[in-house]
């Protein structure tokens, strides 16, 4: 079985879109200590390139202001988070042996 190859903060976003169900990439970046603005939107594509996010454009309801971008996970980003999470708890505990 080939483990999946996440970063940490593929792990993180991953993490916050499945507890949030959807989340602007600003969101996210409050809602962490570890993510940056210069670098979650980078890895937001770098993942949607991988089909582990998608996305909407959300139009503002006042119509003041560009559409914003909405990511949720996708099933395939949900299978890898679970699968990398699994792989990682197998090390840890081999390790404490």
């Amino acid at each position: 079985m080939d483990i999946p190859r996440l970063t940490s903060k593929e792990a993180e976003i991953l993490g916050l879109l499945l507890a949030n169900r959807e989340m602007y990439g600003l969101e996210m970046v409050h809602a962490s200590e570890s993510l940056k603005r210069g670098t979650v939107y980078v890895t937001l594509g770098r993942m949607a390139e991988k089909g582990y996010v998608e996305s909407r454009l959300v139009e503002p309801e006042d119509q003041a202001g560009p559409a914003k971008r909405l990511y949720r996970a996708t099933g395939h980003g949900t299978r890898v988070l679970r699968a990398w999470q699994t792989a990682l708890q197998g090390m840890e505990a081999a390790w404490a042996l």
